[in-house]
C-alpha cells in the first residue's frame, strides 16, 4: 500500500475545526450549538462588495494578474496611506487569503529546518504553515498572568541561532486579543534589524481596537522596511471570510519579486473575489463604528460574564474578538468534546476551541479555551452559563 509523507503525518489538526463532526452530531440530536470556537462574524458584509459582484458585468471569469488586478492594488496602496502605511501598489501581492500569504512569506524566506521565533499562544495555523514548509517553530511563551504581553526582549535574544530567519507576531492578536504597543514593536525592531532577520506582522485585525488605544504598524517603523513583511486579509475586516484575499505587502523589492514566483505558480486570486474585495474599500467609516462598538460590548459583557464563574480565569483583549480563558479542568479538548456529546441546557449546549493547539511547546494550555465573541450578547451570556453550569458537574 502506498505511504504518506511524514510530512502529512505531522500536519497538525486544527483545534478549531476538528470538533466539527461532533457539533454535527448535535445538530443531529436536536440540539442548538452556540459557536464560540471560530471567528466568523455574525455581522453583515457590506451591501457595496456584494452588489459589485451581483452587476459584474464580465463575460468571461479569466484569470488576473498573478500579483491581483494593478486596479485593485492601487486602491489598497490608497486604503493604507489613510492608515499612515505608506507602501505603493507594486509592494502588494494580492493572495488567496492570508493563509497563502504566510505559506508564500514562509516560502520566500525560509530553507528546510530554518527558524521563525512566534510569541505563543499564536494563530493555530502557524504551526500548519511551519510544518507545510518545513521549518521549525521556536516559541517564546507569553502568560495569561501578564495578559499576554510580549516576553522581554531578552527571552527572544535568547533564542536566536544561525538558523533563526524570522520573527512573527499577529497584531492585534489570535487567540489572546493583545495589542502590541507603539514601544514593543519598536523593540523588536532593534532585534530584527541587529540580528538582520526579517519582521513578519499578521494584522488582520487592525480595525479592531478597543478602550482608546492606537494600533502601530511594522510597516510604519521605517527602519526595517527591508525586514519588514505585513499579512493581511479581507476576511474580518469587512466579514468576507468566504471571499479568501489576503495580501502580502512589503517594501524590500528582493522578497516581494520572490514572492511573485510562488503567485504565478497557483497562477492567480479569485477574480470575482478581487471586484468583491475592491469595492469594500469604499465601506464608510460609520460602518467599522458600528461594528467596534458592537465588538466593545460583547468583550466586556463576555470578559464580566467569565469572571464570574468559579475557577475560571480570564485575559481581557485590547483588540480582535479573541480571548483566553483557563478552565478548571485537566483537558479542555476532553471538556469541549463532553459539552458537545453529554452536556446540554434544554437542548442547547456550547463549541469552544481547546486551546492547546494555539501552543507549540508540549504540555502547555491544556486547560484553556479561546473563545471568539461574534454573536450577539443574549447568545454571549447563554453560551457562558451554559460553560457555568457544565463545569459544576464536570468530572475529569
Amino acid at each position: 500500500m502506498p505511504t504518506i509523507s511524514k510530512k502529512g503525518q505531522l500536519m497538525p489538526e486544527s483545534p478549531i475545526r476538528k470538533l466539527v463532526p461532533y457539533a454535527e452530531q448535535a445538530y443531529k440530536d436536536g440540539k442548538t450549538v452556540y459557536h464560540l470556537n471560530i471567528g466568523q462574524p455574525d455581522i453583515k458584509t457590506p451591501e457595496v462588495a456584494l452588489d459589485a459582484v451581483k452587476v459584474h458585468s464580465l463575460d468571461i471569469l479569466a484569470y488576473t494578474r498573478s500579483e491581483g488586478s494593478e486596479a485593485y492594488r492601487k486602491k489598497i496602496a490608497e486604503y493604507y496611506h489613510k492608515n499612515n502605511i505608506q507602501v505603493e501598489h507594486d509592494d502588494i501581492i494580492v493572495t488567496t487569503g492570508g493563509s497563502e500569504a504566510l505559506l508564500f512569506a514562509f516560502g520566500s524566506i525560509m530553507d528546510s529546518d530554518d527558524e521563525i521565533i512566534i510569541p505563543e499562544p499564536f494563530y493555530a495555523n502557524y504551526n500548519g504553515f511551519s510544518t507545510a514548509s518545513d521549518i521549525k517553530v521556536v516559541p517564546v511563551i507569553s502568560k495569561i498572568e501578564d495578559n499576554f504581553a510580549l516576553p522581554a526582549i531578552e527571552e527572544f535574544e535568547k533564542l536566536i541561532t544561525p538558523k533563526t530567519k524570522a520573527i512573527l507576531i499577529c497584531n492585534p492578536g489570535n487567540p489572546t486579543g493583545y495589542l502590541y504597543s507603539k514601544e514593543e514593536i519598536k523593540k523588536l525592531a532593534q532585534i530584527v534589524k541587529k540580528h538582520d532577520l526579517f519582521l513578519i506582522a499578521d494584522e488582520v485585525y487592525r480595525e479592531f481596537v478597543y478602550d482608546g488605544n492606537e494600533f502601530y504598524s511594522i510597516m510604519q517603523e521605517e527602519s526595517i522596511a527591508e525586514n519588514a513583511i505585513m499579512i493581511d486579509s479581507v476576511s474580518k475586516r469587512y466579514s468576507m471570510c468566504g471571499a479568501r484575499i489576503g495580501y502580502l505587502v512589503s517594501k524590500n523589492k528582493s522578497f516581494i519579486k520572490t514572492a511573485l514566483k510562488f503567485a504565478q505558480a497557483r497562477l492567480s486570486p479569485p477574480t470575482l473575489a478581487q471586484i468583491a474585495s475592491e469595492a469594500a474599500l469604499s465601506t464608510p467609516q460609520s460602518y467599522f463604528d458600528g461594528v467596534i462598538n458592537d465588538y466593545v460590548s460583547r468583550r466586556n459583557t463576555l470578559i464580566s460574564e467569565l469572571e464570574k464563574i468559579d475557577g475560571v480565569k480570564v485575559a481581557k483583549p485590547k483588540g480582535a474578538f479573541y480571548c483566553i480563558a483557563e478552565l478548571p479542568v485537566k483537558s479542555a479538548d476532553n471538556f469541549a468534546k463532553w459539552l458537545l456529546e453529554k452536556f446540554d441546557i434544554n437542548k442547547e449546549t456550547v463549541m469552544v476551541a481547546p486551546a492547546a493547539g494555539f501552543y507549540s511547546t508540549p504540555g502547555v494550555g491544556l486547560n484553556q479555551i479561546r473563545i471568539a465573541y461574534v454573536l450577539n450578547e443574549n447568545s454571549l451570556i447563554k453560551a457562558v452559563n451554559i460553560l457555568k453550569e457544565a463545569l459544576k458537574v464536570y468530572k475529569d
